[in-house]
């Protein structure tokens, strides 16, 4: 009787320590056996406070199959429940339960990026914005002086404010987070720029800056360009000349640009309207770059009051009238220049100069712009 009770005992034991090999082996299979994924990537986020459970169920409604009594005693069990990081993650096709828990215990998080360019308006930037998937949408039709307001400017009017760079985030950050990281980024850029101004700069402060190397941006492309280019706008502003550059017009029209500039549209006012105004716009026209804010602090410096596009992303720079006419002769119109030059005051062809963006055209019935930069 004794011999068959502790017959009875040691295969219970057996089987005990059997059937708990056989969990133990089971879980371990588990926790390191691929979890099937409809893609090759799926991203996830773990919101603040999620306990393993709702991780889990996370996990599953992203695409995830996980176990979910498994994966929170996993989690228990070896204590990385306490570490769980919030944040955008993303399950990779060969991933594990135990790969996943470990890296979002390390709170190693995907990261995305998202670009903003040189030469970007306000508007470019938000339609990036709401066109990019891992963005929350969270500013809806707020009107531009609020969101200003809100990031605590003082400048009511957004062009220009947000620096162009590429940015980092992890997918769920908000269209607000990025736009505040892009106005402090150019809050700081600006400042610093600012501080290393030429001494007979016409520009009294950090926002004029800003104003010219939108225009600055708009102009040209050709990195060693931009202080001769720069320059010109300073010559012109020392002496009060018009700046008469295109791309301001065609920040003036709106929507209504479409692809070109007649003279009329040269001659229709607008506050952006440098062939009709004075000075600098009021606001910038484009987000501007680090090369171009330099340029405009630290303008070459010449005589040159005209500029020309060569047509291959370069200029022809001249300090008078007759030479700008001839320039614009020979680049835009393909002629040989003309022995006599223009009166000043008359445009030696009737084309426009080239923008960085278009170049101005005619069409019947209606008479072409002037060049860029030729009295009116």
């Amino acid at each position: 009787m004794k011999k068959r009770l502790r017959f009875y005992v040691l295969w219970s034991f057996v089987l005990i320590v059997l059937a708990v090999a056989a969990t133990v082996g089971a879980a371990w299979h588990w926790m390191h056996r691929p979890i099937p994924l409809s893609a090759d990537r799926i991203d996830f986020v773990v919101d603040p406070g999620s306990s393993p459970r709702t991780v889990a169920r996370a996990l599953n409604a992203a695409g995830v199959p996980v176990w979910e009594p498994g994966f929170v005693w996993m989690a228990r069990l070896t204590e990385q429940d306490k570490l769980i990081k919030a944040g955008g993650y993303q399950a990779i096709n060969g991933d594990t339960p135990w790969l996943l828990l470990q890296r979002m215990a390390r709170g190693d998080m995907t990261q995305r990026q998202i670009t903003f360019l040189e030469g970007w308006t306000f508007r470019q930037i938000r339609q990036a914005l709401r066109e990019n998937p891992d963005v929350k949408q969270t500013l809806g039709d707020i009107s531009d002086e609020a969101l200003m307001e809100r990031l605590g400017s003082d400048i009511k009017h957004p062009e220009g404010m947000f620096f162009p760079d590429t940015y980092i985030f992890t997918p769920g950050s908000t269209d607000y987070d990025l736009l505040r990281r892009a106005y402090q980024e150019g809050q700081r850029i600006l400042d610093d720029t600012w501080a290393k101004r030429q001494s007979d700069l016409p520009l009294s402060t950090p926002y004029e800056a800003l104003v010219l190397a939108s225009i600055i941006e708009k102009e040209t492309g050709h990195g060693p360009d931009r202080r001769r280019v720069a320059g010109v706008f300073a010559n012109r502003l020392k002496i009060g000349m018009l700046l008469q550059t295109d791309p301001t017009v065609i920040y003036g029209m709106g929507d209504a640009y479409q692809g070109r500039i007649r003279k009329r549209d040269l001659q229709t006012d607008t506050p952006w309207n440098t062939y009709t105004r004075p000075g600098l716009p009021p606001t910038p026209i484009a987000a501007a770059g680090r090369a171009a804010l330099l340029a405009a602090v630290q303008p070459e410096q010449h005589k040159f009051l005209f500029f020309v596009s060569r047509g291959n992303g370069t200029s022809e720079f001249s300090v008078n009238l007759s030479e700008h006419n001839r320039n614009v002769s020979r680049y835009i119109l393909g002629q040989t220049p003309a022995p006599r030059p223009a009166p000043a005051g008359r445009p030696a062809a009737p084309a426009a100069a080239p923008t960085p963006e278009t170049a101005a055209t005619s069409t019947p019935g209606d008479d072409p712009a002037p060049a860029q930069g030729q009295e009116q």
